[in-house]
């Protein structure tokens, strides 16, 4: 949280950053998941939604909140985020391509 929240450190107690920990842990659970299992529609979804949540986060808390300034401790994340939305957008095509040849088969 002190590399991450840099212009209101003040603002983040220990609470604020060990619930940020659960969810960080939480997120990457789901997407090892989804790396194990990226066949799984929903599973891929959710994994998306993670991305987005993230992205959402860190973008309110420069422009919105002012709580962090653009640093490497924001912008990596960030970047993470959107080139993991762009993967999966793109991956998502290709899952809904195999699920109509797959739907085709059974026919």
């Amino acid at each position: 949280s002190e590399k991450l929240y840099t212009t209101s450190p003040g603002l983040v107690n220990g609470l604020q950053a060990r619930t940020f920990g659960v969810w960080t842990l939480l997120s990457s659970v789901i997407r090892c998941l989804c790396a194990i299992d990226i066949r799984n529609r929903t599973l891929y979804h959710i994994t998306l939604f993670t991305f987005f949540l993230a992205l959402a986060h860190f973008l309110s808390e420069v422009f919105i909140y002012h709580t962090a300034a653009l640093t490497i401790g924001v912008m990596a994340p960030l970047m993470v985020a959107s080139f993991s939305i762009m993967g999966m957008l793109i991956g998502l095509q290709y899952l809904e391509v195999e699920a109509l040849s797959q739907n085709k088969k059974k026919n």
